[in-house]
């Protein structure tokens, strides 16, 4: 494997891995028992069936989780301690093709964690803006969209190591750029279910005194019309 295709694969399960964890093994193996890749000796356990057959289920769950709104948030935070690590190991096996022994393989590790984690905190962010959707079409299309990106930009890392390389830079400005919005709007949405549980949460403690349901009701619609707005605006900004 050619020195460019080894970092082209490394980078490229690393960036994929953040984002599903399980179709990246899928391909992978897929690629591998199919003879479209060599497959460095540390990821060939990735073609093992029972390995690609756990991936496969786990893929399932995943493809119908990652479409709930809500339920999706809270398996990109299960996954926050199982796709950075995992990301990071397969980058360190796929640096194998880089011939540079266990140098290229603790750079890899490295390199692998961060990208990982760049493209799955880029995917949650993402994904609590979309819950603050009132319809939950946004939902099936983010995640068919990721599933099509991770398929193709692992068949690219392969098939046009150079252009896909390219296209990963220009993912980490784009990243560069959109982090600092995602996290200001993340916020927002947090003091936006702070302020509905609050305004429960008083109304609860002084219902006899200051408020009755249809205030609380009233509250909240307040809030969900705030939330929905900021959702707007950050949207245009994007």
């Amino acid at each position: 494997m050619e020195a460019i295709e080894a970092i082209s694969i490394m980078m490229g399960a690393a960036w994929a891995s953040g984002i599903n964890l399980y179709a990246t093994i899928l391909v992978l193996g897929w690629m591998g028992n199919s003879g479209q890749m060599d497959l460095p000796p540390n990821l060939q356990l990735l073609a093992e069936p029972s390995v690609m057959l756990a991936a496969g289920g786990m893929y399932f769950v995943e493809f119908f989780a990652d479409k709930i709104p809500g339920v999706d948030t809270g398996w990109d935070a299960i996954h926050t301690f199982i796709r950075i690590p995992a990301g990071a190991m397969i980058a360190a096996g796929a640096s194998q093709g880089l011939d540079m022994g266990q140098a290229a393989e603790l750079v890899a590790l490295l390199l692998g964690g961060g990208l990982a984690a760049t493209s799955h905190a880029t995917k949650t962010g993402a994904r609590v803006l979309i819950n603050t959707s009132p319809e939950p079409f946004t939902n099936w299309t983010a995640s068919i969209t990721e599933d099509i990106a991770v398929i193709g930009g692992l068949w690219a890392a392969l098939n046009h190591p150079i252009w896909f390389l390219i296209a990963l830079a220009l993912f980490i400005a784009l990243v560069i750029w959109l982090l600092p919005k995602l996290w200001r709007a993340i916020k927002r949405v947090a003091r936006a279910i702070g302020r509905w549980f609050s305004g429960s949460s008083n109304n609860d403690q002084n219902n006899a005194q200051t408020q009755d349901k249809a205030s609380a009701k009233e509250h909240r619609r307040d809030v969900l019309k705030e939330l929905y707005n900021d959702a707007d605006q950050d949207s245009k900004s994007l």
